[in-house]
């Protein structure tokens, strides 16, 4: 008898010991990663609260294998686009590919451009903070086939009050805040609870309604990486100065877009346009590949009017900005001309200069 108490005890700690463990590693997994679903925000409109609350889900707070293996923080699969690397691991199916990403922040990346997709639209209807309205719909647009999907990410979200992450004065609380905070949640579940009817069909869930009659959304199959081009170039005809291939940006259009449609790194294509930390405004070119290193051989000088910046001048010479700042020998805080300036985009001999 006494051995079965001791073994009760000894379980019950057991079990609880891993509650704190565990509420302490979502703490921990919040903390390393609000900058990351701060800025998906700020980029793509997406809710902080959604992202952290999808990442936290798909990989157990970053335990998971397709976490820890592949850097894969939200269980996004292969699909017909993907040329990165792959990791087979066992989902709906034996043996589904998943995509594998050289550092987590990408996965992070990838989620946002993966939620650019047209079957998605419908859910920047929704304002950032509606985030119970963009659980429900995430859902329906098919990211994930789980019915009760949507309650899984609205507690994740009340219960660590992701909707707050964004704010500025947000810090990691202390374990005595965590302690109190658990505390009055259970009493508030079951408070629930006592009022709950007794009705089968009870979710659990009185603030949000979640069901429905309405058949599973069909499921469309992502554009191979070739079609996907294809359709891109169907709306945006390529061009070329001085042998270098460029398009023509048209409303709606940003770098991630583009490089997502054209399966290309956003890096890539921004260092291409010396646009590090840039937007992308209708009507400018965004060139396809890297620019020439100097300007044409008969326009060796131009004149800068003011008003224009080094890097429109880049843009129309087709060189790159860099090299602007190298011949004629300027600093990094010279981006605009105030007065008339005369600019060098070919070396030119000394003798030329004076």
């Amino acid at each position: 008898m006494r051995k079965t108490i001791f073994f009760i005890v000894v379980l019950a700690t057991t079990v609880s010991l891993h509650a704190q463990n565990t509420v302490r590693a979502y703490w921990e997994y919040i903390a390393r990663w609000r900058d990351a679903v701060v800025f998906q925000q700020q980029e793509y409109g997406i809710p902080a609260s959604i992202t952290m609350a999808q990442a936290l889900l798909e990989s157990g707070a970053g335990k998971s294998e397709l976490a820890t293996e592949a850097n894969n923080h939200f269980g996004i699969k292969c699909g017909g686009s993907w040329m990165g690397d792959s990791f087979y691991h066992d989902d709906d199916k034996e043996g589904e590919c998943f995509r594998v990403y050289p550092e987590a922040e990408e996965s992070f990346r990838d989620h946002s451009l993966f939620l650019q997709r047209p079957r998605y639209k419908s859910l920047y209807e929704l304002p950032v903070s509606d985030y119970q309205g963009w659980a429900v719909r995430i859902r329906e647009c098919g990211y994930a086939t789980d019915p009760k999907y949507p309650q899984k990410l609205i507690k994740l979200i009340e219960d660590y009050g992701l909707d707050s992450l964004q704010s500025p004065t947000w810090t990691l609380p202390t374990d005595e805040q965590i302690r109190v905070a658990n505390e009055a949640r259970k009493q508030q579940q079951k408070q629930q609870t006592e009022t709950q009817p007794s009705d089968s069909t009870a979710t659990g869930t009185t603030d949000f309604k979640l069901i429905t009659t309405d058949p599973e959304p069909g499921m469309e199959e992502p554009l191979s990486a070739n079609r996907e081009r294809k359709k891109f170039f169907q709306t945006h005809t390529i061009e070329r100065a001085r042998g270098v291939r460029y398009i023509t940006a048209k409303e709606g259009d940003t770098y991630a877009n583009i490089a997502f449609r054209l399966n290309i790194r956003e890096r890539d294509l921004r260092t291409w346009n010396d646009a590090l930390g840039l937007g992308l405004k209708k009507g400018e070119r965004v060139y396809l590949a890297s620019k020439h290193l100097y300007g044409e051989k008969k326009k060796a000088i131009l004149w800068v009017h003011p008003g224009e910046s080094l890097r429109m001048i880049a843009q129309r010479e087709v060189m790159k900005l860099d090299n602007i700042y190298k011949l004629n020998e300027l600093k990094r805080n010279v981006t605009v001309f105030r007065t008339r300036q005369r600019i060098y985009i070919r070396k030119v001999k000394e003798e030329k200069k004076q």
